[in-house]
């Protein structure tokens, strides 16, 4: 399917807006990384200490206008400097690292989420009024209207602290050394069930929602009643004729709330000490990192505006008719 040039123009424009709001908003925030890491040192601050830090990282205490013209070059070189809080790696490295855990966190949230909610939404549409309606589509609203922190904090304190049955943070046990075998696997499975069970109730509830809402529309259409004239079971029906062509708006609020669903992992990883963005992010604005706190706000951008593309592009091949149109 081909995207528009207009469409590529919006995101042309919504990434440069992007990348100067990148700029100004850890600028906003009291202090500079050079006050953070003096006070950081407390009594260690001494004379060539402070001119030591000031001849390293002078350069953030510069006219804003320079800083700006410094951070246009450094994008336009992929040279996103480097970080004030874990020098002397480079933002590249640092948010390297964290975006894998990232990754796998909200990969995983999101399709474990897509399952259960697109499953539960069609099976309410079809039996629309039924007791399982009455049942899950109340409850799905529940699920999306708690807060990410609330639910973090509660799985945290039952489910590790009080039961112990999972561990309480970090990606795996700090006595493993990373390696391709089952130990370490199973030991970064452990770690992640509390913080994909943390993110997936409020995708749950949007998916369920959503797809109930659509899957109705859908059931009314002349094609899904030629499946049922057709003599095809009611699975074949509900999900070859109905899920499928109800799966669109589905994918729309999908990327519509990947930015709720990341500040959902930013709360998640803070609490679980999840070294993943969320974390970084949390650290680098204490440490008032600019490299980093940009760096990252620039990655979470165009990880959004990447997935609304990528929906352009699932959206025609979902819907032959989207082809045919080539909108």
């Amino acid at each position: 399917m081909r995207v528009s040039s207009r469409r590529l123009g919006v995101y042309a424009v919504a990434l440069a807006f992007a990348i100067v709001v990148n700029f100004i908003l850890p600028r906003l925030m009291p202090g500079t990384p050079v006050d953070a890491m003096v006070a950081q040192l407390g009594p260690r601050a001494t004379p060539a200490a402070v001119e030591a830090i000031k001849a390293r990282f002078g350069e953030i205490d510069q006219p804003i206008m320079m800083q700006f013209l410094d951070y246009l070059k450094g994008l336009a070189t992929f040279d996103l400097g480097v970080s004030v809080k874990y020098y002397p790696q480079t933002v590249v490295q640092v948010l390297s690292r964290a975006t894998l855990w990232t990754i796998f966190l909200v990969v995983t949230a999101i399709i474990f989420s897509l399952c259960v909610g697109v499953i539960l939404g069609a099976v309410a549409a079809w039996r629309r009024g039924g007791r399982f309606d009455t049942i899950v589509s109340p409850f799905a609203v529940i699920l999306f209207s708690i807060p990410p922190v609330i639910v973090a904090l509660t799985t945290l304190f039952v489910f590790a602290v009080s039961l112990r049955w999972f561990p309480v943070g970090y990606a795996y046990d700090p006595n493993l050394d990373p390696g391709f075998n089952f130990t370490f696997f199973g030991s970064v499975f452990m770690h992640a069930i509390l913080p994909v069970l943390t993110l997936s109730p409020f995708l749950i509830g949007e998916f369920q929602t959503t797809m109930r809402s659509s899957m109705i529309v859908v059931l009314g259409e002349d094609y899904v009643t030629m499946g049922r004239a057709k003599g095809l079971s009611n699975l074949a029906v509900m999900f070859g004729y109905g899920a499928r062509n109800a799966l669109l708006p589905v994918l729309t609020n999908l990327a519509l709330i990947l930015g709720a669903v990341f500040g959902g992992s930013i709360v998640t990883e803070i609490v679980f000490n999840y070294p993943g963005l969320g974390l970084t992010l949390f650290t680098a604005s204490v440490a008032r990192d600019y490299p980093v706190i940009q760096g990252q706000l620039l990655l979470m951008t165009l990880a959004t505006l990447g997935a609304n593309f990528l929906v352009d592009i699932i959206y025609g091949l979902v819907d032959p008719r989207l082809r045919e149109t080539g909108r």
